[in-house]
């Protein structure tokens, strides 16, 4: 795995935790822009992170803070719900973003497994995103989340 995008910061490849975890498949073989394990102490630089991809692909600020309010709920829900790091990827692609949360190691996954009751974390990353999938087994969850890019300040989804 590459070097973190800031000069002597980690990826997180050394993780092991995360190897193993698929990137989007729509990411055609590309190298993420911001690949970063947090924790508890780490996510306001999360949210500083994802915020600057964000606005280097072309998001308006609202869109932006819409993607920056996705990733940090994810990012939370791992902490909380996984008591343990966890890995943020964004890939940057034409139009679109896609941001990956893990929190374990690969396995057999069922896709869409996880609850969406209103009030939760997830049903507001379904609210803001334009598409979220899960992956889920018992070794851990991966949550990719893709956000179109606004033509015209009206965001596709």
């Amino acid at each position: 795995m590459a070097d973190g995008p800031y000069p002597g910061e980690s990826a997180g490849g050394g993780d092991r935790i995360h190897r193993g975890w698929p990137g989007p498949a729509h990411a055609n073989g590309l190298p993420p822009l911001l690949d970063l394990s947090f924790d508890t102490g780490t996510l306001p630089t999360a949210r500083v992170r994802i915020r600057a991809c964000a606005s280097r692909a072309g998001f308006g600020a609202d869109q932006a803070e819409d993607v920056v309010l996705a990733a940090h709920e994810l990012a939370a829900n791992v902490i909380r719900h996984a008591e343990g790091p966890g890995r943020l990827r964004v890939w940057s692609l034409p139009g679109t973003l896609y941001c990956q949360v893990d929190d374990g190691v690969a396995s057999a996954f069922a896709v869409d497994s996880l609850p969406c009751e209103p009030g939760h974390g997830l049903w507001v990353v379904r609210q803001v995103a334009s598409q979220m999938q899960t992956l889920s087994s018992p070794a851990g969850t991966s949550v990719q989340v893709r956000f179109d890019r606004a033509a015209g300040g009206v965001p596709r989804r």
